[in-house]
């Protein structure tokens, strides 16, 4: 369902961008609370992991660790070269391990596995090794599980990649960025085109059934020029996946931005002319647009569930293992089983030290209420099929949608007069340039975004 572009108009584009979430959860992360802690989740993971309980179950651990320091980075990380830090902390992911693994019921798989951070290629091989190991010998991987991996190229030798196949990965995603020197410089991201090229070569050379390259538009320096030429490289490259992200200037969550500076940032225009630009050249390229950033190959898994309504959003972004519980292990790292969510501290001495004295590590966490269960399935649905069926979210949960959603629909009348999204009988349906704002399309439908919005500012832009 590949989408020419070409009509793009970038003023409804700057008509529309404004601070949002991105909807990797609903409600999302900021209203997560200290009221649920670490005995409220330890009875969520008993109450759902039940005799009997069957549902499969997805894995993700944290590795904060970096050797240096990219002023864009908007993930909970930290820079260091201590490698006894390292390995302590590794030690402590097995003792979480310990404590939550056991309680899984017998017969549950394990069906995606997912490293991020951080770098977890700041470990060393026989760390990944040793680690992919205590997976293995702790839960029940499934056979064809997908196990995927967060990879920095700039430090990785190819026994980096060899030691990741050993422990059964079969996915990476590479941070690419820009391939300009001059942006390169300015975020403190030095990474040559022959560094990336060769460690996709290793890649495919090793048996990485899929690999996704990760772009960010909108950073210092970038123009359309010189976009256009790391567009074209990448496309080259010739990735499964590629993930064309909008830089998020949030200086006041991440003071290390401030190392940016906002005179060097493209104008909100150019930005917009970059995004439509990347878009085309993508989508003309061989690859169909999934929504929110992301591209694929048309015989990908993505959008091969896109187009049977499979398709599911977590944490990592999209996902084909809808219905899975998400397990996460590590500092900050975020569970979500289909009535809650829990976030391990932030604080590594405060995870540490509740290993230690025998608790879960959860600092926050929410427990979803039968209207947040109703709004997360209709944004889920809208941001993976682009439509959704009105009469069937009504015989799922027994409500009136044109009741209940009375207000959410009188918001999408600005997006319908716009030609963004069509109310066709029964279906609401996402068209055109409409896929571009599919955030701004879900707000519709979110009961806080308005008292959020009040707050001071915790979101990125848009577009």
């Amino acid at each position: 369902m590949s989408t020419p572009f070409s009509t793009v108009d970038l003023r409804l584009l700057r008509k529309y961008d404004r601070p949002g979430p991105r909807y990797t959860s609903y409600p999302t992360a900021p209203l997560f609370s200290g009221a649920f802690g670490p005995v409220d989740f330890h009875r969520e993971i008993a109450a759902t992991n039940t005799r009997g309980t069957t549902g499969d179950v997805s894995l993700y651990f944290h590795f904060p660790f970096c050797d240096t320091l990219c002023y864009f980075c908007g993930c909970t990380m930290l820079i260091t070269r201590d490698r006894h830090r390292i390995e302590e902390y590794n030690a402590y992911l097995r003792k979480e391990i310990d404590a939550v693994a056991p309680m899984l019921a017998p017969g549950r798989r394990i069906v995606q596995v997912h490293w991020g951070g951080g770098t977890p290629t700041h470990l060393f091989p026989d760390q990944i090794r040793e680690m992919g190991e205590y997976i293995r010998k702790s839960f029940r991987l499934d056979p064809a599980a997908e196990m995927s991996v967060e990879i920095d190229p700039r430090e990785l030798t190819r026994e980096h990649l060899v030691a990741l196949r050993d422990a059964g990965f079969n996915r990476m995603s590479m941070g690419v960025q820009d391939f300009d020197a001059q942006v390169q410089e300015a975020v403190n991201r030095v990474q040559p085109e022959e560094v990336s090229r060769r460690v996709y070569d290793w890649a495919r050379e090793l048996g990485f059934t899929s690999v996704n390259l990760d772009l960010i538009y909108g950073l210092p320096f970038q123009t359309l020029a010189s976009f256009e030429t790391t567009v074209n490289k990448v496309i080259g490259f010739g990735p499964d996946r590629i993930a064309a992200f909008n830089y998020a200037h949030v200086p006041w969550l991440k003071p290390h931005q401030k190392l940016i500076r906002p005179v060097d940032l493209p104008s909100p225009e150019r930005k917009l002319e970059i995004l439509k630009m990347t878009i085309e050249m993508l989508c003309s390229g061989g690859y169909e647009y999934i929504g929110m950033d992301h591209f694929a190959r048309p015989t990908d898994e993505l959008a091969r569930a896109q187009k049977a309504k499979t398709l599911y959003r977590n944490f990592q972004g999209y996902s084909t293992k809808s219905g899975a519980d998400l397990y996460g292990f590590g500092m900050s790292a975020i569970s979500h089983f289909r009535e809650s969510y829990a976030q391990n501290t932030k604080n590594i001495p405060e995870y540490f030290r509740a290993l230690d004295e025998g608790r879960l590590a959860t600092h926050v966490g929410y427990r979803m209420t039968e209207d947040d269960q109703i709004r997360k399935h209709v944004i889920m649905r809208l941001m993976c099929d682009l439509e959704l069926d009105r009469r069937q979210v009504e015989r799922k949960f027994g409500i009136v949608f044109d009741s209940y959603f009375e207000s959410s629909l009188a918001g999408l009348e600005q997006f319908v007069d716009d030609g963004l999204v069509t109310l066709d009988g029964d279906t609401i349906a996402i068209v055109g340039p409409g896929r571009l704002l599919l955030r701004n399309i879900a707000m519709c439908f979110d009961a806080y975004i308005d008292s959020m919005a009040k707050n001071k500012p915790i979101f990125s832009r848009t577009v």
